[in-house]
């Protein structure tokens, strides 16, 4: 029996929607290199991401009438410290992220969100005792060539990499824990933020040393942080609740090959090591990709039904997610 026209065009819907966001997060450097270029530096940026964030945030909470569950998760002191402490991680996540980018090392992001599923993957073994199998394994032991070659490359360790990717998996565990549907946990992540973000904007404003003022364009720049920051999550939120999770899996690694792109074209550094890195990194990838649709079509042949349950039906599907980043999914970058 073919498929109704409305779940056929759902779909087709929840797949833009997904490319989309993943779009956004891939060409996302080039918005902070503009910001950049008006004088803004990352804290400056990250003021405003805060602050502007809010807003579109407090739009998205009021637009799917979620005040609710809002003010039900302001009167729990437990599950607001776990917020503000994923509030600190993915502020640290979107400062690095920043300051890689707007400094020349827009590589070391790539790998960072090319690192990040696959170390979602080792903490959920290691924390939540999840099984991983051969394809996990050895995406795992791929990934550790290309980061040891990176570091022979370097000189160093991939410092950059290693931070977007831990503070962003720490960020999935705890979202991943927290009982906290994504739009709210993104705003009351936000209004715990945007405080210190405009106390430090107010701060430099106010010395000179700010650029919101600076002319029209650097206005517009900088108020685009919010829709920047919020938009690709909404469209995340919306599409993993109705997209199998091994397509979601599949358009994680759409972002950091297009930041991958932008960081070649402008320039920086690819010696031989360092593409050989990379290539262990694409490798590792693809073996986590054929893994994941293998995995995928023997729990769809191990069914009791044909009919598939919807992505909704997961007890957080929206955070379930997050972690994806392959969500967070770079919650949010």
């Amino acid at each position: 029996m073919s498929a109704s026209p409305a779940p056929a065009s759902e779909a087709r819907a929840a797949l833009a929607a997904g490319v989309f966001c993943y779009l956004i997060w891939g060409f996302v450097p080039l918005v902070f290199q503009q910001m950049g270029h008006q004088g803004a530096d990352a804290w400056e940026i990250m003021g405003h991401r805060a602050v502007w964030g809010l807003v579109w945030a407090a739009l998205l909470v009021m637009l799917s009438r979620q005040w609710t569950q809002v003010l039900a998760v302001l009167r729990q002191p437990r599950v607001l410290g776990w917020l503000a402490l994923s509030a600190v991680l993915i502020a640290g996540n979107w400062t690095t992220y920043i300051i890689a980018v707007n400094d020349g090392r827009t590589l070391d992001a790539s790998l960072g969100y090319y690192l990040n599923p696959l170390l979602n993957m080792a903490a959920g073994a290691w924390l939540f005792r999840e099984k991983i199998d051969w394809a996990g394994k050895i995406a795992m032991a791929l990934a550790a060539v290309g980061v040891l070659l990176q570091t022979i490359a370097l000189g160093h360790a991939p410092w950059v990499s290693i931070i977007l990717a831990l503070t962003f998996a720490a960020y999935g565990i705890i979202r991943k824990r927290v009982s906290v549907d994504a739009q709210t946990g993104l705003f009351l992540e936000c209004l715990l933020l945007a405080l210190p973000g405009l106390i430090w904007l107010i701060h430099i404003e106010s010395t000179g040393a700010g650029h919101f003022t600076a002319s029209p364009s650097a206005t517009l720049w900088l108020l685009f942080a919010g829709p920047a920051t919020v938009i690709p999550l909404a469209l995340f939120a919306w599409a993993a609740r109705r997209m199998p999770l091994s397509s979601m899996g599949f358009l994680q690694f759409l972002a950091p090959t297009i930041v991958f792109i932008i960081g070649a074209l402008q320039g920086e550094a690819l010696g031989p090591l360092r593409i050989a890195s990379f290539v262990f990194i694409w490798v590792a990838v693809a073996v986590f990709a054929v893994g994941a649709v293998l995995k995928v079509r023997r729990a769809a042949h191990t069914a009791e039904t044909i009919v598939a349950p919807e992505p909704g039906l997961l007890d957080d599907p929206a955070e379930d997610r997050m972690d994806a980043i392959g969500e967070k999914p770079s919650t949010s970058r």
